[in-house]
């Protein structure tokens, strides 16, 4: 977002970002029962980037790529110690398997890494979920 958002549209942002992460992780499990691999890992990734531009819009921060947020998250978040390295390396590693499924051939996921980043992505979306409802407080940083 380019423009300043005032309180309560800030606060219905982060809401509806939260939203789409919830709504993105019910998908992967979709896709996953149908062995639909290469497209539950994308949903893994963009469930946890919705949290993360929730997260980061709560906090005054915008970016316009998703490298920026990526980056952005790392700092703000990981490296200050609010959120663990396990979830700055959760993150990226579904940024690398997203661009890398949306932009090299023959890239294939298979069940078990969704097995192993469904709740991964779980964890990671209800760690920035509780840090925004922490002490009834949207900002952190």
């Amino acid at each position: 977002m380019k423009e300043a958002l005032d309180e309560q549209s800030r606060e219905a942002l982060v809401q509806y970002r939260l939203k789409r992460a919830e709504e993105t992780l019910k998908e992967v499990e979709i896709l996953a029962n149908e062995a639909h691999y290469n497209a539950a890992a994308n949903r893994l990734y963009y469930a946890c980037f919705y949290a993360v531009s929730a997260l980061l819009v709560a906090n005054g921060h915008s970016t316009q790529s998703h490298a920026g947020a990526k980056t952005l998250f790392g700092m703000h978040f990981v490296s200050k110690g609010i959120l663990s390295n396990e979830y700055g390396k959760t993150f990226s590693r579904l940024f690398e398997i997203r661009h890398s499924g949306d932009y090299d051939d023959f890239v294939y996921c298979d069940k078990d890494m969704i097995d192993e980043y469904l709740p991964k992505a779980t964890d990671f979306i209800n760690a920035i979920k509780n840090l925004l409802h922490k002490d009834n407080t949207m900002s952190v940083s």
